[in-house]
Parts: structure tokens; sequence; C-alpha cells
């Protein structure tokens, strides 16, 4: 029973999966295999030479890409008084207080990002487990609950991403559109992996960024040439 389409697989053939790319090869090579009938998100996928199941070794942060993401930000907060109305000056999509948190508790799920300021995280508590497994929980150290509503809007409206380490010691994280152009893809990739050098852990052992790959919504992946990165960076 085939697995893939015949468009993965044609894509697939396309790339010699011997070959670890350039990052720049990688991107043009992620961008001639976009081909769906829509601009799809081109990714990238790093494993990280972490022990993710220990605390102190778990990558997770925020960034503003330089070239931003392409696409528009659904933006909910939460926040009430003059801090709700700052937040709809500044373009939030949607902003309330209990009303928008009983919306939510009720199944609408039509936002990208949630912001909070520390008072009503109380109340948003109450959401955990609807939006901390969609990686949507509002979060200080992330730059989410925050007094300056307008700064953490105006950061994700920017192309601001999260990311975390999963299970399996790997991040992903979008780094634009297939229409974008090579260059600022290349950009955007270059400042999530710098972001994400810096971010390593004091107590992880030995080669930090294992394996590195691109690829777009529909496309499979690119493996990159970890030294040509390693160099780049300057990073082990």
């Amino acid at each position: 029973m085939a697995k893939f389409g015949k468009r993965y697989i044609n894509a697939t053939s396309k790339i010699d999966g011997q070959k670890e790319y350039s990052l720049e090869d990688a991107i043009a090579l992620s961008k001639s295999l976009a081909t769906a009938k829509f601009d799809e998100t081109v990714e990238i996928a790093v494993r990280l030479g972490i022990k993710p199941q220990q605390t102190d070794q778990m990558v997770r942060g925020g960034m503003v890409l330089p070239k931003g993401i392409g696409k528009k930000t659904r933006i909910l907060v939460f926040a009430k008084g003059d801090r709700e109305k700052e937040a709809k000056d500044a373009g939030a999509d949607f902003v309330g207080a209990e009303d928008m948190i009983q919306k939510v508790m009720g199944g609408w799920m039509e936002f990208d990002r949630v912001v909070a300021t520390p008072d009503m995280m109380g109340a948003v508590g109450k959401l955990g487990k609807i939006l901390g497994p969609r990686g949507l929980m509002p979060n200080p150290k992330l730059g989410t609950v925050t007094l300056d509503i307008v700064k953490a809007i105006k950061e994700i409206q920017a192309g601001k991403i999260e990311f975390k380490t999963e299970k399996a010691g790997i991040v992903h994280a979008p780094i634009g559109k297939a229409s974008f152009k090579a260059e600022d893809l290349i950009e955007n990739a270059k400042a999530f992996l710098e972001t994400l050098a810096r971010l390593k852990p004091a107590s992880a052992k030995g080669h930090y960024l294992r394996s590195i790959a691109v690829s777009t919504t529909m496309g499979p992946g690119i493996k990159i040439d970890n030294v040509q990165i390693s160099n780049l960076l300057k990073v082990s």
C-alpha cells in the first residue's frame, strides 16, 4: 500500500538521500520541489545532542525572524481594562477576559498565538489542558505573559516564532514560505540556528547540532551539511 502520493514520491526522487547539502542548496532545492497549489511553509528541523527528559537540558525559546514568516498570525489576548484597549489598538485580533476564556472552553480555536497579562493567568490556567498540548499556553519566559502587551503583539506580527524540544530531542521551526526569496529563507534559517546555538544547555555534552534538515509542507526532508553549519556558527 502506497504511503505517499505521487508528488511526494516524485520530489523524493530528485533528492540524493546519501548527500548532505549546503544550506543554500537545500533551500533552493526545497523551493523547487514546492509544487502544491498553496504557498507551502518551509520548516527546519534540528536534532540536538541533548537528553530532553532532563529538565536542565530542555531547549525552548522565541525569536523574531529577520524576514518574518510570511503569514497572518491571529492573536488572542487575555486582558482587561486599559490593557484590553492597548491590545485592540495594537492590532490584536481577539481581546477579552473571562468571556474569551469561556469561548475557548466551549471549543473555539480560531487563533494562532496567545498573549496574557499577569493578572489574567490565574483564570487562563483553566485552559491549560486545551492550550498546553497545542503549544499555545502563554509563558513569561517567552514574553507572552507580560504587561507590555503592545511589544508582545508587535513582535508576533513581525514574525516571532516559538520553539521547544520534542521528546526525541528534535526542534522544529518555520522559516518562511516557499514563495520567499532564497536569500530571505537562508537569513531566517541562519538566525534560527544562531539562536539555537546560544541556547545550548551547559550540561549538554558532545556534538550539539546532530542533524539538520529543511522541508516544505508537502515535501520530503533535505539533509544539511553539519560541518558547514558548525563552522558557520562556530559550535561543536
